[in-house]
């Protein structure tokens, strides 16, 4: 059974909507546009991987061209060097979805600007766009787009429609969330198994930053979250329940759940949702 808020006609418009939900409502939410330090640490990575490779492959056509037609050394050369500098970022990066060997050294990932994985299509042009701005120019562009720019985004990513975030950011900064306590007799019959990370942290997300939300935001985004995660469980909320104090209830019950799990695996039982830093005070955004 699902839970149909004001503002959302049908739930299930939701249910298969999860994906973009997290994806693009979560620019909103955890985004983080990388340092500008970081992304050139990684950058420095990958691109000390590739000289690597493309003085390896110098040797090894130098070594095979003896007994070539210079014309074709030359043609193997060019397509060496267009493999490791545009080949290599453009299917690591696509099946990654969003990371080189770089970026996953320092927890970066590249998403497209309303939050969705990086495609095939914005690998290709970010990595065509470094020729020029990177290697062709030794990095001078892409140092000055970024540094004149917000995100942080160098001429690949306007051209391709991404951005840099760090995607660690979200766990250094995760932060309990209470349990409303009219709901903690209902959270504890609630079926969770269903429930998918993603969903879990984007409904996180919102409720810690629900003060810093517009109004507007706050109605949409909750009524939206809140469909996803009422297709995911069951029962439903007793009713009136607003999305805010819904997710908080759903959020806190599976912390408890895993914390109690973790100690009991240890030999230390706990029950309970541990200490409430203060009463839950989203109110109701509908009021």
């Amino acid at each position: 059974m699902l839970v149909s808020y004001p503002g959302n006609g049908d739930a299930r418009d939701d249910v298969y909507g999860v994906t973009p939900l997290v994806t693009g409502d979560a620019v909103v939410l955890d985004l983080r546009p990388a340092g500008f330090a970081t992304r050139a640490a990684a950058l420095a990575i990958d691109a000390i991987l590739q000289i690597i490779a493309l003085i390896a492959l110098g040797v090894l056509v130098s070594w095979i061209g003896r007994n070539l037609d210079p014309a074709i050394t030359a043609a193997v050369s060019l397509a060496g060097t267009v493999l490791v500098l545009v080949g290599y970022p453009t299917v690591f990066e696509t099946v990654s979805r969003g990371r080189s060997l770089g970026k996953m050294a320092l927890g970066l990932r590249v998403v497209g600007t309303d939050g969705s994985p990086e495609r095939f299509r914005q690998a290709l042009g970010r990595a065509l766009a470094s020729f020029v701005e990177i290697w062709m120019t030794t990095g001078v562009i892409a140092l000055i787009t970024s540094m004149i720019n917000r995100d942080g985004r160098r001429v690949g990513d306007f051209v391709a429609g991404t951005m840099v975030v760090e995607e660690r950011a979200g766990r250094r900064h995760e932060e309990n969330v209470p349990m409303p306590p009219q709901l903690a007799g209902w959270a504890t019959g609630v079926e969770l198994s269903r429930l998918s990370p993603e969903t879990v942290a984007a409904a996180r997300q919102y409720v810690l930053r629900y003060g810093e939300l517009a109004e507007h935001t706050r109605h949409e985004m909750g009524v939206r979250l809140a469909n996803a995660v009422a297709s995911q469980i069951s029962p439903p909320p007793p009713p009136g329940v607003t999305p805010p104090y819904f997710l908080a209830a759903v959020l806190a019950e599976r912390r408890r759940r895993h914390e109690a799990a973790a100690a009991q695996q240890a030999g230390h039982p706990r029950n309970g949702y541990g200490a409430q830093p203060h009463q839950w005070g989203p109110g109701n955004p509908y009021s």
